[in-house]
Protein backbone atom coordinates (compact mmCIF):
# COMPACT_ATOMS: atom_id res chain seq x y z
CA UNK A 1 0.00 0.00 0.00
CA UNK A 2 1.64 2.96 -1.11
CA UNK A 3 1.24 6.69 0.51
CA UNK A 4 0.35 4.90 4.21
CA UNK A 5 -0.71 7.60 5.75
CA UNK A 6 -4.00 7.91 3.50
CA UNK A 7 -4.90 4.28 4.50
CA UNK A 8 -7.76 4.25 8.02
CA UNK A 9 -8.67 0.84 9.79
CA UNK A 10 -11.99 0.24 9.45
CA UNK A 11 -14.64 -2.41 10.20
CA UNK A 12 -15.63 -5.58 8.36
CA UNK A 13 -18.72 -4.86 6.61
CA UNK A 14 -21.04 -6.28 3.98
CA UNK A 15 -22.12 -4.39 0.56
CA UNK A 16 -23.75 -5.30 -3.03
CA UNK A 17 -25.89 -4.26 -5.58
CA UNK A 18 -29.32 -2.71 -5.54
CA UNK A 19 -30.89 -6.07 -6.43
CA UNK A 20 -29.13 -7.78 -4.61
CA UNK A 21 -27.61 -10.56 -7.57
CA UNK A 22 -23.82 -9.60 -6.49
CA UNK A 23 -23.08 -9.11 -2.72
CA UNK A 24 -19.84 -8.97 -0.95
CA UNK A 25 -18.20 -9.30 2.73
CA UNK A 26 -14.86 -7.10 3.65
CA UNK A 27 -12.81 -8.34 6.22
CA UNK A 28 -11.48 -5.52 9.00
CA UNK A 29 -8.25 -3.47 7.97
CA UNK A 30 -6.99 -0.72 6.01
CA UNK A 31 -9.02 1.33 3.55
CA UNK A 32 -8.45 4.55 1.45
CA UNK A 33 -11.54 6.66 0.76
CA UNK A 34 -11.03 8.65 -2.33
CA UNK A 35 -13.41 10.96 -4.94
CA UNK A 36 -12.52 10.86 -9.05
CA UNK A 37 -13.80 13.49 -11.05
CA UNK A 38 -12.29 12.27 -14.47
CA UNK A 39 -14.45 11.93 -17.31
CA UNK A 40 -14.57 8.64 -17.35
CA UNK A 41 -15.56 8.09 -13.83
CA UNK A 42 -18.09 10.52 -14.60
CA UNK A 43 -19.58 8.33 -17.45
CA UNK A 44 -19.34 5.21 -15.55
CA UNK A 45 -21.10 6.02 -12.90
CA UNK A 46 -23.80 8.14 -15.09
CA UNK A 47 -22.71 11.03 -11.96
CA UNK A 48 -20.49 13.97 -11.55
CA UNK A 49 -18.05 11.92 -9.51
CA UNK A 50 -17.04 8.42 -8.52
CA UNK A 51 -16.93 7.57 -4.68
CA UNK A 52 -14.76 4.82 -4.05
CA UNK A 53 -13.16 2.77 -0.91
CA UNK A 54 -9.50 1.17 -1.57
CA UNK A 55 -9.17 -2.11 0.10
CA UNK A 56 -6.82 -4.90 -0.96
CA UNK A 57 -8.44 -7.76 -3.17
CA UNK A 58 -7.36 -10.59 -0.65
CA UNK A 59 -9.82 -9.05 1.67
CA UNK A 60 -12.85 -8.93 -0.25
CA UNK A 61 -15.35 -11.92 -0.63
CA UNK A 62 -17.59 -11.70 -3.60
CA UNK A 63 -21.53 -13.76 -3.53
CA UNK A 64 -22.23 -13.43 -7.09
CA UNK A 65 -20.43 -12.61 -9.57
CA UNK A 66 -19.90 -8.56 -10.80
CA UNK A 67 -19.46 -8.24 -14.72
CA UNK A 68 -15.88 -7.28 -15.86
CA UNK A 69 -16.01 -4.26 -18.33
CA UNK A 70 -12.62 -3.20 -19.89
CA UNK A 71 -13.21 0.38 -19.51
CA UNK A 72 -9.48 1.09 -20.43
CA UNK A 73 -5.95 -0.75 -21.44
CA UNK A 74 -4.79 -0.11 -17.64
CA UNK A 75 -8.41 -0.96 -15.94
CA UNK A 76 -11.49 -2.97 -15.50
CA UNK A 77 -14.87 -1.86 -14.06
CA UNK A 78 -17.56 -4.34 -12.37
CA UNK A 79 -20.90 -4.08 -11.82
CA UNK A 80 -23.94 -6.37 -11.24
CA UNK A 81 -25.15 -7.90 -14.77
CA UNK A 82 -28.65 -7.90 -13.59
CA UNK A 83 -29.81 -4.37 -12.11
CA UNK A 84 -25.78 -2.67 -13.58
CA UNK A 85 -25.27 -1.58 -10.32
CA UNK A 86 -21.41 -0.35 -10.48
CA UNK A 87 -19.35 -2.30 -8.13
CA UNK A 88 -15.84 -1.40 -8.46
CA UNK A 89 -13.19 -0.21 -10.09
CA UNK A 90 -9.78 -2.15 -10.98
CA UNK A 91 -6.42 -1.43 -12.14
CA UNK A 92 -4.76 -4.25 -14.08
CA UNK A 93 -1.61 -3.96 -12.33
CA UNK A 94 -2.94 -3.18 -8.78
CA UNK A 95 -3.26 -5.60 -5.61
CA UNK A 96 -6.17 -3.61 -4.73
CA UNK A 97 -9.63 -3.24 -6.01
CA UNK A 98 -11.76 0.25 -5.78
CA UNK A 99 -15.27 -0.62 -4.57
CA UNK A 100 -17.82 1.99 -4.95
CA UNK A 101 -18.89 4.23 -2.20
CA UNK A 102 -22.62 4.09 -2.53
CA UNK A 103 -22.57 0.05 -2.32
CA UNK A 104 -21.67 0.23 1.19
CA UNK A 105 -23.89 -0.14 4.09
CA UNK A 106 -25.56 3.54 4.39
CA UNK A 107 -24.36 3.68 7.79
CA UNK A 108 -20.40 3.09 6.75
CA UNK A 109 -17.80 5.57 8.13
CA UNK A 110 -16.96 6.67 4.43
CA UNK A 111 -14.41 9.91 4.41
CA UNK A 112 -12.55 10.60 1.55
CA UNK A 113 -9.31 12.11 1.79
CA UNK A 114 -8.28 12.86 -1.27
CA UNK A 115 -9.44 13.82 -5.10
CA UNK A 116 -8.27 12.79 -8.00
CA UNK A 117 -9.53 13.91 -11.51
CA UNK A 118 -10.15 17.49 -10.58
CA UNK A 119 -9.37 18.75 -14.00
CA UNK A 120 -12.59 17.42 -14.92
CA UNK A 121 -14.76 18.40 -12.22
CA UNK A 122 -18.01 19.74 -12.63
CA UNK A 123 -17.87 23.82 -11.48
CA UNK A 124 -21.62 23.27 -10.02
CA UNK A 125 -20.27 21.01 -7.29
CA UNK A 126 -19.23 23.87 -4.75
CA UNK A 127 -22.95 25.25 -4.66
CA UNK A 128 -24.71 21.94 -3.57
CA UNK A 129 -24.63 23.52 0.05
CA UNK A 130 -26.23 26.82 -0.80
CA UNK A 131 -29.08 24.38 -2.44
CA UNK A 132 -32.36 23.45 -0.86
CA UNK A 133 -32.33 20.21 1.10
CA UNK A 134 -35.30 17.86 0.98
CA UNK A 135 -35.05 14.12 2.49
CA UNK A 136 -35.77 11.57 0.27
CA UNK A 137 -38.42 9.60 2.23
CA UNK A 138 -40.29 13.04 3.41
CA UNK A 139 -42.50 13.15 0.37
CA UNK A 140 -43.72 9.79 1.29
CA UNK A 141 -43.90 9.42 -2.81
CA UNK A 142 -41.09 7.31 -2.99
CA UNK A 143 -41.08 3.54 -2.77
CA UNK A 144 -37.71 1.90 -4.20
CA UNK A 145 -35.71 -1.24 -3.33
CA UNK A 146 -33.33 -1.98 -0.71
CA UNK A 147 -30.83 -4.42 -0.37
CA UNK A 148 -29.28 -4.18 2.93
CA UNK A 149 -27.37 -6.90 4.91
Amino acid sequence: MNDPDLWRDTPATRGGCQCGAVRYDISAGPTKATLCHCRMCQRAMAAPFAAFLEIPQDRIIWHGTPVRFASSNRADRGFCGTCGTPLFFNFHDSDSIEITAATLPADFSYTPIRQHGVDSRCPWLAGLNDLPQIETYSTGVISNQTFEK
